[in-house]
């Protein structure tokens, strides 16, 4: 809590215990209800520091539990017992468990989440996985796999994950991705992206981190969109479908 108060991070997060996926009861059940313990301290600590200066920083805790779903519960009626909070992360997923058990887990909490306040789910970025967040009742994301993808040659479009070493690219003079208008997509070919990272130019690992950050900044927008619409549902299949099923490679 000290460490977060002195950066001046607008959101700190509790300190919690991330279980592996796919672990047993027992083990969820351990680390979840350490982070209760833990987030006591975290709270009583926050709030010394915030004394003086309450709008400074907010608080933020964790929801663990595994994939077992009475644990989420658990987890969930625990911290919410605990304070009365800003906005709540879900975390211990994506660490190892299936996709679809990731999504049954977040379907599960979805109806019991506070409304009122951003649902956060921690370290999850896929494009794919963003949809089917959003489409649970997340609001917030963070993840290291555009920048990941992108410094490894691997960038998101919405025909799929293109791979920029393919010699199929070498001649293109087209863009990364024709919808785009972040910098690479409006200034470099496919063919001289494909030539960087070839040559082992670091400009390359660059421009398809920027290009996969923008591309996600673009999705949450016209998921956005879609949810003012009154169309989420019929909108997410449709890109799931494009994206998913093009054979983009």
């Amino acid at each position: 809590m000290e460490i977060q108060w002195t950066l001046g991070a607008d959101v700190a997060m509790a300190f919690d215990h991330v279980a592996p996926g796919q672990v047993d009861a027992s083990t969820s059940r351990d680390a979840l209800e350490r982070t209760l313990r833990w987030l006591e301290r975290c709270a009583s600590r926050h709030a010394s520091l915030a004394k003086d200066s309450p709008d400074r920083q907010t608080l933020w805790p964790i929801v663990q539990g595994g994939t077992h779903a009475d644990l989420r519960r658990a987890s969930l009626d625990g911290t919410m017992a605990r304070g009365n909070w800003t906005g709540i992360a879900i975390g211990g997923l994506s660490v190892g468990e299936p996709k679809v058990e990731m999504y049954e887990t977040l379907s599960g909490l979805s109806p019991r989440l506070p409304p009122a306040i951003p649902r956060y789910l921690m370290g999850v970025g896929f494009p794919e996985d963003l949809v089917a967040g959003v489409e649970r009742g997340v609001d917030l994301f963070d993840c290291v796999a555009p920048t990941r993808n992108g410094r490894n040659g691997s960038a998101f479009t919405d025909d799929g994950v293109v791979n920029i070493r393919n010699a199929a690219w070498k001649d293109d003079g087209s863009p990364l991705d024709a919808a785009c208008d972040c910098e690479t997509c409006t200034r470099y070919s496919r063919g001289y992206l494909r030539h960087l990272f070839v040559a082992g130019e670091l400009l390359g690992l660059r421009l398809l981190s920027l290009h996969n950050v923008r591309f996600l900044i673009r999705l949450a927008g016209a998921l956005r969109q879609a949810i003012r619409q009154g169309n989420l549902a019929s909108w997410a299949a449709d890109w799931r479908h494009r994206y998913l099923n093009s054979g983009t490679v």
